[in-house]
């Protein structure tokens, strides 16, 4: 699921070209910019002109026309940027797609029969992914300006920059059934980074899709999100529960979130491709220990100050902590186990309306009714508000 921060729009003026333009063919640009694009630490790289993009208006707006986007109004608001680079950017005439291989060799899947742990997404295991690439993308993009004379942008999930189409046209992998980008040498395991320059440049050949009759992703999604090969419906998506959902989440859907409290990788984790994927080498990208199967009872009792201590450099810090610890206490009750009841107990009295209702859901989950029936008496009385008391009363 798509995750924003604020828009980093950055251009710089020409400087000199440091190769002259006698020499600026096509080969020798070719072999320049794979040089550059390893100096700099991203893993692959492709070009596609905006002059052949393909027309993305017309599955974003089918996208957007069946609600699949959720509560992410910012998705329909800029659609008419999202769907034409130039729309965002006039000048614009080639863009750089690259990729950064965040493979770390986990499977989340192994992780799920261990109740009593947290299971955070991969790609959120470590330093902020926007601050890694976007100083990777800054230099970079000096560079290229500096050979080729050109003004950039540069984006890392910044702007309404559609980079899974853009990917596939430059040629670094093509969309699978679960909707991401699936590369035959990284897998499913690519961040995605973009350089707008307003000169045109030797694009690169469009990746075909390499899924063929596989269904692995849309068969192993606990929540059926994957509607259709190719379609998502991010209502149901366990990323999109977990991060961008800001309310209590469905009844219907909590007891299949398990105990992945920040995203899911199980249509990732089963791509076949990924038998290709190497581990990152990236030190920014390497899990922090205390992220890789965390306690769930060492997170739950989390303030806000603890929350943005322990997540100030990590992309969890975004959702904040009441929806957190409302993803944490979720996972507590699916793990059914009793040990819990003392610090689901504590939170009933926590300032945030969706934290207490989902102590509530916690505990009706790991007490048995005698006792759970008792505590309803004691704190349904000072209740005021309606979600929490819906809760009390189920």
């Amino acid at each position: 699921m798509s995750k924003r921060s604020g828009s980093n729009f950055t251009s710089t003026s020409g400087f000199r070209n440091e190769i002259g333009a006698s020499k600026l063919d096509s080969k020798y640009l070719d072999l320049r910019l794979d040089e550059l694009v390893k100096e700099h630490g991203f893993d692959t790289f492709g070009i596609v002109n905006t002059s052949k993009i393909s027309n993305f208006e017309k599955e974003l707006n089918k996208f957007l026309d069946l609600q699949h986007h959720g509560e992410m109004r910012w998705m329909k608001e800029r659609s008419h940027l999202r769907s034409d680079p130039k729309k965002l950017w006039s000048d614009v005439k080639s863009i750089i797609v690259l990729g950064n291989n965040y493979n770390d060799n986990c499977n989340s899947l192994e992780l799920l029969s261990h109740k009593d742990k947290a299971i955070i997404s991969v790609y959120a295991r470590n330093e902020d992914y926007h601050s890694v690439i976007k100083k990777k993308l800054k230099k970079l993009s000096l560079k290229i300006s500096e050979m080729i004379s050109c003004d950039f942008k540069y984006f890392v999930d910044t702007a309404p920059v559609m980079e899974k189409p853009l990917g596939m046209q430059a040629g670094l992998g093509w969309q699978g059934k679960h909707t991401n980008l699936v590369s035959k040498e990284f897998g499913s395991w690519l961040f995605l980074s973009s350089i707008f320059i307003n000169k045109e440049i030797t694009e690169t050949k469009k990746e075909k899709d390499h899924c063929g009759s596989c269904s692995n992703c849309i068969d192993v999604c606990p929540t059926n999100a994957i509607v259709a090969p190719y379609e998502i419906d991010a209502r149901k998506c366990i990323s999109y529960l977990t991060i961008e959902h800001k309310g209590n989440v469905d009844k219907k859907l909590r007891h299949l979130i398990g105990n992945r409290i920040y995203g899911c990788d199980d249509c990732l984790a089963v791509c076949p491709w990924n038998k290709f994927a190497q581990k990152t080498d990236e030190i920014g990208f390497k899990p922090r220990e205390d992220l890789v199967e965390p306690d769930l009872e060492k997170l739950v009792y989390l303030d806000d100050a603890q929350f943005r201590k322990k997540f100030r450099q990590s992309s969890i810090k975004r959702i904040g902590r009441d929806r957190f610890i409302r993803n944490v206490l979720i996972a507590i009750g699916n793990s059914k186990n009793s040990k819990f009841i003392e610090s689901a107990q504590f939170l009933l009295t926590d300032s945030s309306i969706i934290v207490r209702s989902m102590a509530v859901w916690a505990l009706k989950k790991i007490m048995n009714d005698f006792d759970f029936n008792k505590m309803r008496e004691i704190h349904l009385i000072n209740e005021k508000e309606k979600d929490v008391i819906l809760e009390w009363n189920e």
